[in-house]
C-alpha cells in the first residue's frame, strides 16, 4: 500500500505504553517517519530533544487552545507530515473518541489512515484510507468497524 506524503493516522486500540513503541517501529520499517503529539511536560531535558527526534509534537493540554486549527496549519505549512493520533485518547476503556483527529483531516483536506495494532493475531492493518466526508456521525461508524474486531495488548481497555 502507498503511504501518502500528508495523512492523520488513526491508531487503535490503544491500550498499553507498548502501542507506541511497536508502532513506531512498524512505521520506521516503512521507511517512514510519524508525527505524534505528547504532553508538552514531557518536552524538558534531556528527553525534549530525544521526542523532537522521534517526531513528538508538544501539546499544552492545560490551556483552551485552539489544537485543531494549529495542527491544520501545520499540514498547510508542510511537504510531508504523517501525524499519528490515538483518539481513545488514554490507555483504558473509552468508547467516546476525540473528534480532533477527524477534524484535523478534514480541515486539511487529508486523508486519515487507518492502523489497527492487533495483539489477538500480532499484525499491524496499515490497509486502509477513510477521506473524510464532514459527515462525523457515518465515518466515525465506519473508522470504529475497522478496529470493532482487534484486540489490544489489554483488551478489557479497548470499547468501541
Amino acid at each position: 500500500m502507498e503511504i501518502a506524503d500528508k495523512c492523520v493516522i488513526c491508531v487503535a486500540p490503544h491500550t498499553s505504553n507498548w502501542d507506541f513503541v511497536l508502532g513506531k517501529m512498524a512505521w520506521t520499517a516503512l521507511g517512514r517517519k510519524a508525527s505524534f503529539l505528547m504532553k508538552k511536560d514531557w518536552f524538558v531535558w534531556p528527553l525534549g530533544d530525544f521526542f523532537k527526534s522521534l517526531g513528538g509534537v508538544p501539546i499544552d493540554r492545560g490551556k483552551h487552545t485552539r489544537r485543531t486549527e494549529q495542527l491544520i496549519r501545520l499540514f498547510n505549512e508542510s511537504d510531508r507530515l504523517n501525524l499519528a493520533i490515538t483518539p481513545e485518547g488514554t490507555r483504558k476503556a473509552n468508547p467516546a473518541w476525540h473528534k480532533g483527529f477527524y477534524y484535523i483531516a478534514l480541515g486539511a483536506g487529508v486523508p486519515i489512515l487507518l492502523i489497527g495494532i492487533d495483539y489477538g493475531t500480532k499484525t499491524f492493518y496499515i490497509n486502509r484510507y477513510v477521506e473524510p466526508s464532514g459527515d462525523y456521525e457515518a465515518d466515525i461508524r465506519l473508522i470504529k468497524d475497522y478496529f470493532k474486531d482487534m484486540k489490544g495488548k489489554n483488551p478489557q481497555n479497548f470499547k468501541i
